[in-house]
């Protein structure tokens, strides 16, 4: 099962996390379970690509993203210039809240990777404005380093 799956996956989770604030370990198996992925498999067959070795790439992930989300929000607040974090889509936030975990506090996936993986994942779900937009924050959070 590829990484990239994997990685849609958790920005389904972690877009769910921003309507609650919070995701809890019950809800984070209830995502990876046969019978969630069996409940919407008419609406995507994503969840049905993972396989349980992706899990924990996942799980990472998720709970990463849930432990650093202040730092993550602090960063793409600092590029999103003019822009409050309220305005921005709850998708295109999970998108970069992934990517931004992923190039600045993990060693599994380059930087190079994290943004372009972020923009393919967002094409599937927003507008080629707020594409260009999470390109250009990501862009912007990677060169300061």
């Amino acid at each position: 099962m590829s990484r990239k799956a994997a990685r849609e996956v958790a920005v389904h989770i972690v877009y769910d996390y921003g309507f609650n604030n919070e995701i809890g370990e019950e809800s984070l198996q209830h995502f990876l379970s046969e019978e969630f992925a069996e409940s919407v498999s008419g609406d995507t067959d994503i969840y049905s690509q993972v396989g349980k070795g992706q899990h924990k790439y996942i799980e990472t992930v998720v709970k990463g993203v849930s432990e650093k989300r202040e730092e993550i929000d602090e960063l793409i607040r600092k590029y999103s210039v003019g822009w409050n974090l309220n305005r921005i889509s709850r998708i295109a936030m999970a998108v970069m809240r992934v990517a931004v975990f992923e190039s600045k506090y993990t060693d599994e996936v380059s930087e190079k990777i994290a943004i372009n993986e972020a923009v393919e994942i967002a094409k599937k779900y927003d507008t080629a404005e707020t594409v260009s937009f999470i390109n250009g924050i990501l862009g912007s959070i990677v060169r300061e380093g």
